[in-house]
Protein backbone atom coordinates (compact mmCIF):
# COMPACT_ATOMS: atom_id res chain seq x y z
CA UNK A 1 0.00 0.00 0.00
CA UNK A 2 1.07 3.31 -0.24
CA UNK A 3 2.17 6.43 1.80
CA UNK A 4 -0.38 8.80 -0.13
CA UNK A 5 -3.74 6.95 -1.54
CA UNK A 6 -5.51 9.02 -4.55
CA UNK A 7 -9.56 9.39 -4.52
CA UNK A 8 -10.93 8.42 -8.51
CA UNK A 9 -14.25 8.57 -8.58
CA UNK A 10 -15.32 5.40 -5.99
CA UNK A 11 -11.70 3.93 -6.69
CA UNK A 12 -8.67 4.29 -3.88
CA UNK A 13 -5.50 4.24 -5.98
CA UNK A 14 -2.83 2.93 -3.69
CA UNK A 15 -5.09 0.81 -1.25
CA UNK A 16 -6.15 -1.90 -4.22
CA UNK A 17 -4.38 -2.81 -7.10
CA UNK A 18 -5.83 -1.47 -10.16
CA UNK A 19 -5.95 -2.37 -13.81
CA UNK A 20 -5.97 1.00 -16.22
CA UNK A 21 -7.04 -0.25 -19.94
CA UNK A 22 -8.35 0.56 -23.23
CA UNK A 23 -7.30 0.91 -26.75
CA UNK A 24 -4.43 3.14 -27.58
CA UNK A 25 -6.26 5.14 -29.42
CA UNK A 26 -10.31 5.55 -30.59
CA UNK A 27 -11.21 4.51 -33.73
CA UNK A 28 -15.07 4.90 -33.53
CA UNK A 29 -17.68 5.42 -30.62
CA UNK A 30 -19.04 1.55 -31.24
CA UNK A 31 -15.38 0.34 -30.42
CA UNK A 32 -14.57 2.11 -27.57
CA UNK A 33 -18.02 1.03 -26.23
CA UNK A 34 -17.29 -2.56 -27.10
CA UNK A 35 -14.01 -2.41 -25.58
CA UNK A 36 -15.56 -0.83 -22.44
CA UNK A 37 -18.09 -3.07 -21.96
CA UNK A 38 -15.98 -6.15 -22.03
CA UNK A 39 -13.38 -4.73 -19.77
CA UNK A 40 -15.98 -3.74 -17.35
CA UNK A 41 -17.27 -7.47 -17.21
CA UNK A 42 -13.78 -8.55 -16.95
CA UNK A 43 -12.91 -6.67 -14.12
CA UNK A 44 -16.15 -7.02 -12.23
CA UNK A 45 -15.80 -10.97 -12.68
CA UNK A 46 -12.34 -11.08 -10.97
CA UNK A 47 -13.06 -8.36 -8.13
CA UNK A 48 -10.62 -5.51 -9.57
CA UNK A 49 -11.10 -1.89 -9.75
CA UNK A 50 -10.48 -0.71 -13.07
CA UNK A 51 -10.15 2.86 -15.19
CA UNK A 52 -11.01 3.26 -18.56
CA UNK A 53 -8.55 4.77 -20.66
CA UNK A 54 -8.49 6.34 -24.33
CA UNK A 55 -6.94 8.93 -26.22
CA UNK A 56 -9.05 11.24 -28.50
CA UNK A 57 -5.46 12.21 -30.22
CA UNK A 58 -2.23 10.69 -30.60
CA UNK A 59 0.41 13.90 -31.23
CA UNK A 60 3.42 12.10 -31.59
CA UNK A 61 2.88 9.66 -34.22
CA UNK A 62 5.74 8.58 -36.09
CA UNK A 63 4.38 9.32 -39.31
CA UNK A 64 2.59 12.45 -40.74
CA UNK A 65 -0.29 10.53 -42.66
CA UNK A 66 -0.49 8.20 -38.78
CA UNK A 67 -4.23 8.03 -37.98
CA UNK A 68 -4.03 10.44 -34.74
CA UNK A 69 -7.93 10.04 -33.73
CA UNK A 70 -11.20 12.35 -34.29
CA UNK A 71 -9.98 14.96 -32.30
CA UNK A 72 -10.92 16.51 -28.94
CA UNK A 73 -14.56 17.71 -29.43
CA UNK A 74 -15.46 14.59 -30.92
CA UNK A 75 -13.37 12.27 -28.96
CA UNK A 76 -14.77 13.48 -25.47
CA UNK A 77 -18.42 13.08 -26.76
CA UNK A 78 -17.37 9.92 -26.98
CA UNK A 79 -15.79 9.17 -23.88
CA UNK A 80 -19.00 10.88 -21.88
CA UNK A 81 -20.80 8.08 -23.85
CA UNK A 82 -18.45 5.82 -22.74
CA UNK A 83 -18.69 7.31 -19.12
CA UNK A 84 -22.61 7.36 -18.95
CA UNK A 85 -23.43 4.06 -20.65
CA UNK A 86 -20.86 1.53 -18.73
CA UNK A 87 -20.38 4.14 -15.37
CA UNK A 88 -16.93 3.66 -15.21
CA UNK A 89 -14.48 6.22 -14.13
CA UNK A 90 -12.16 7.72 -17.55
CA UNK A 91 -8.85 8.44 -18.31
CA UNK A 92 -7.47 9.95 -21.64
CA UNK A 93 -4.06 12.51 -22.12
CA UNK A 94 -3.44 15.88 -23.20
CA UNK A 95 -0.96 17.60 -25.48
CA UNK A 96 -1.62 20.96 -24.98
CA UNK A 97 -2.56 23.26 -22.01
CA UNK A 98 -5.77 24.94 -23.24
CA UNK A 99 -6.81 21.28 -23.39
CA UNK A 100 -7.01 20.51 -20.08
CA UNK A 101 -10.10 22.24 -18.57
CA UNK A 102 -12.17 20.88 -21.05
CA UNK A 103 -10.82 17.45 -20.72
CA UNK A 104 -11.28 17.67 -17.20
CA UNK A 105 -15.01 18.65 -17.49
CA UNK A 106 -15.25 14.89 -18.99
CA UNK A 107 -12.73 12.30 -17.18
CA UNK A 108 -11.89 11.28 -13.47
CA UNK A 109 -8.00 10.95 -14.47
CA UNK A 110 -5.70 13.20 -16.65
CA UNK A 111 -2.93 11.55 -18.16
CA UNK A 112 0.31 13.61 -18.99
CA UNK A 113 2.00 11.61 -21.78
CA UNK A 114 5.33 10.36 -21.30
CA UNK A 115 7.26 12.52 -24.30
CA UNK A 116 5.65 15.38 -22.79
CA UNK A 117 5.99 14.82 -18.83
CA UNK A 118 8.89 18.06 -18.54
CA UNK A 119 6.54 20.29 -19.99
CA UNK A 120 5.74 22.54 -17.54
CA UNK A 121 2.87 24.39 -18.92
CA UNK A 122 1.11 21.42 -19.91
CA UNK A 123 1.28 20.10 -16.28
CA UNK A 124 1.00 23.13 -14.50
CA UNK A 125 -2.33 23.21 -16.80
CA UNK A 126 -3.61 19.99 -15.60
CA UNK A 127 -2.62 20.20 -11.94
CA UNK A 128 -4.36 23.25 -11.94
CA UNK A 129 -7.60 21.69 -12.90
CA UNK A 130 -7.41 19.64 -9.64
CA UNK A 131 -8.02 16.20 -11.17
CA UNK A 132 -5.50 13.28 -10.21
CA UNK A 133 -2.98 13.50 -12.77
CA UNK A 134 -1.10 10.21 -13.77
CA UNK A 135 2.68 11.28 -14.92
CA UNK A 136 4.22 8.58 -17.22
CA UNK A 137 7.77 8.89 -16.57
CA UNK A 138 9.59 9.94 -20.11
CA UNK A 139 11.66 7.33 -21.33
CA UNK A 140 15.06 9.48 -21.31
CA UNK A 141 14.65 10.12 -17.19
CA UNK A 142 16.08 7.87 -14.67
CA UNK A 143 13.38 7.27 -11.97
CA UNK A 144 14.57 9.83 -9.57
CA UNK A 145 13.90 12.73 -12.15
CA UNK A 146 10.08 12.04 -11.66
CA UNK A 147 10.53 14.31 -8.11
CA UNK A 148 10.78 17.51 -10.67
CA UNK A 149 7.56 16.96 -11.93
CA UNK A 150 5.98 15.83 -8.75
CA UNK A 151 6.79 18.90 -8.05
CA UNK A 152 5.49 20.86 -10.95
CA UNK A 153 2.14 19.45 -9.65
CA UNK A 154 2.53 20.24 -6.14
CA UNK A 155 3.46 23.79 -7.40
CA UNK A 156 -0.53 24.35 -8.22
CA UNK A 157 -2.03 22.96 -4.90
CA UNK A 158 -2.70 19.55 -6.39
CA UNK A 159 -1.19 16.42 -4.61
CA UNK A 160 -3.51 14.17 -6.37
CA UNK A 161 -0.80 12.28 -7.93
CA UNK A 162 -0.38 9.15 -9.88
CA UNK A 163 3.16 8.18 -11.05
CA UNK A 164 3.28 5.70 -14.31
CA UNK A 165 6.59 3.73 -15.24
CA UNK A 166 6.51 2.76 -18.86
CA UNK A 167 10.00 1.75 -20.32
CA UNK A 168 13.47 3.58 -20.59
CA UNK A 169 15.32 3.94 -23.91
CA UNK A 170 17.67 1.23 -24.42
CA UNK A 171 19.99 2.39 -27.95
CA UNK A 172 18.01 2.80 -30.78
CA UNK A 173 14.06 1.77 -31.31
CA UNK A 174 14.27 -0.66 -27.85
CA UNK A 175 13.07 0.12 -24.46
CA UNK A 176 13.98 -1.96 -21.25
CA UNK A 177 11.66 -2.22 -18.17
CA UNK A 178 14.51 -1.34 -14.97
CA UNK A 179 13.14 -3.26 -12.19
CA UNK A 180 14.53 -0.60 -9.92
CA UNK A 181 12.28 2.48 -10.82
CA UNK A 182 9.49 0.64 -8.93
CA UNK A 183 10.58 0.86 -5.77
CA UNK A 184 12.53 4.02 -6.38
CA UNK A 185 9.07 6.09 -7.41
CA UNK A 186 7.14 4.51 -4.63
CA UNK A 187 9.82 6.22 -2.16
CA UNK A 188 8.09 9.82 -3.27
CA UNK A 189 4.83 8.32 -1.53
CA UNK A 190 2.56 8.35 -4.49
CA UNK A 191 0.91 5.29 -6.23
CA UNK A 192 2.76 3.99 -9.19
CA UNK A 193 1.59 2.36 -11.99
CA UNK A 194 3.15 -0.15 -14.58
CA UNK A 195 2.54 0.33 -18.61
CA UNK A 196 2.83 -2.98 -19.56
CA UNK A 197 2.27 -2.73 -23.23
CA UNK A 198 4.21 0.40 -23.87
CA UNK A 199 6.95 -1.09 -21.62
CA UNK A 200 7.22 -3.43 -24.61
CA UNK A 201 7.28 -0.93 -27.69
CA UNK A 202 9.88 -0.61 -30.16
CA UNK A 203 9.53 2.69 -30.96
CA UNK A 204 10.02 3.63 -34.78
CA UNK A 205 11.46 0.40 -35.53
CA UNK A 206 9.58 0.19 -38.90
CA UNK A 207 10.35 4.25 -39.76
CA UNK A 208 6.95 4.99 -39.95
CA UNK A 209 5.36 3.05 -37.15
CA UNK A 210 6.47 1.70 -34.24
CA UNK A 211 6.84 -2.56 -33.66
CA UNK A 212 6.70 -4.07 -30.32
CA UNK A 213 7.04 -7.30 -28.29
CA UNK A 214 3.45 -8.37 -27.06
CA UNK A 215 4.80 -11.93 -26.45
CA UNK A 216 6.16 -10.56 -23.41
CA UNK A 217 3.06 -9.01 -21.90
CA UNK A 218 1.99 -11.71 -19.10
CA UNK A 219 6.11 -12.05 -18.23
CA UNK A 220 5.69 -7.71 -17.56
CA UNK A 221 2.71 -7.81 -15.70
CA UNK A 222 3.76 -10.56 -13.08
CA UNK A 223 7.06 -8.85 -12.93
CA UNK A 224 4.87 -5.62 -12.09
CA UNK A 225 2.63 -7.62 -9.57
CA UNK A 226 6.08 -9.04 -8.13
CA UNK A 227 7.12 -5.19 -7.57
CA UNK A 228 3.79 -4.30 -5.87
CA UNK A 229 3.21 -1.72 -7.86
CA UNK A 230 -0.12 0.33 -7.69
CA UNK A 231 -1.51 -0.98 -10.62
CA UNK A 232 -0.85 -2.31 -14.23
CA UNK A 233 -1.83 0.08 -17.76
CA UNK A 234 -2.76 -1.72 -21.00
CA UNK A 235 -3.46 -1.05 -24.08
CA UNK A 236 -6.26 -3.35 -25.58
CA UNK A 237 -8.29 -4.20 -28.85
CA UNK A 238 -10.25 -6.36 -30.43
CA UNK A 239 -7.94 -7.16 -33.47
CA UNK A 240 -4.69 -5.65 -32.65
CA UNK A 241 -3.55 -6.36 -35.73
CA UNK A 242 -5.39 -4.29 -37.66
CA UNK A 243 -5.65 -1.31 -35.18
CA UNK A 244 -4.96 2.05 -36.05
CA UNK A 245 -2.22 2.52 -33.49
CA UNK A 246 0.37 0.72 -31.59
CA UNK A 247 -1.05 -2.55 -33.53
CA UNK A 248 2.24 -4.56 -33.04
CA UNK A 249 2.02 -3.87 -29.29
CA UNK A 250 -1.49 -4.05 -28.04
CA UNK A 251 -2.87 -6.86 -26.33
CA UNK A 252 -5.72 -8.77 -27.95
CA UNK A 253 -8.71 -8.27 -25.10
CA UNK A 254 -9.92 -11.74 -25.03
CA UNK A 255 -6.22 -13.12 -23.41
CA UNK A 256 -6.65 -10.48 -20.53
CA UNK A 257 -8.55 -12.72 -18.44
CA UNK A 258 -5.36 -14.90 -17.96
CA UNK A 259 -2.77 -12.22 -17.44
CA UNK A 260 -5.25 -10.83 -14.53
CA UNK A 261 -5.60 -13.57 -12.46
CA UNK A 262 -1.92 -14.65 -12.50
CA UNK A 263 -1.06 -10.98 -11.29
CA UNK A 264 -3.90 -11.18 -8.70
CA UNK A 265 -2.49 -14.48 -7.34
CA UNK A 266 1.15 -12.48 -7.17
CA UNK A 267 -0.50 -9.43 -5.69
CA UNK A 268 -1.80 -11.17 -2.91
CA UNK A 269 1.28 -13.21 -2.20
CA UNK A 270 2.98 -9.61 -2.17
CA UNK A 271 0.61 -8.15 -0.13
CA UNK A 272 -0.09 -11.37 2.48
CA UNK A 273 -3.92 -11.17 1.32
CA UNK A 274 -5.42 -14.69 2.26
CA UNK A 275 -6.43 -16.14 -1.01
Amino acid sequence: MSKIVIKIADIEVGKKPIIIAGPCIIENKTMALDIARRLKDFMEKYSINFIFKASFDKANRSAIASYRGPGMKKGLEILEAVKSETSLPITTDIHLPEQAEPVSEIVDLIQIPAFLSRQTDLVTAAAATGKPINIKKAQFMAPNDIKSVIKKVESAGNKKIILTERGSCFGYNNLVIDPRSIPIMKKNGYPVILDVTHSLQQPSIHQTHSGGNPEFIPDIANVGAALNCDGLFFEVHQNPAVALSDAESMLQIDRLPEIILSVKSIWKAVRGENS
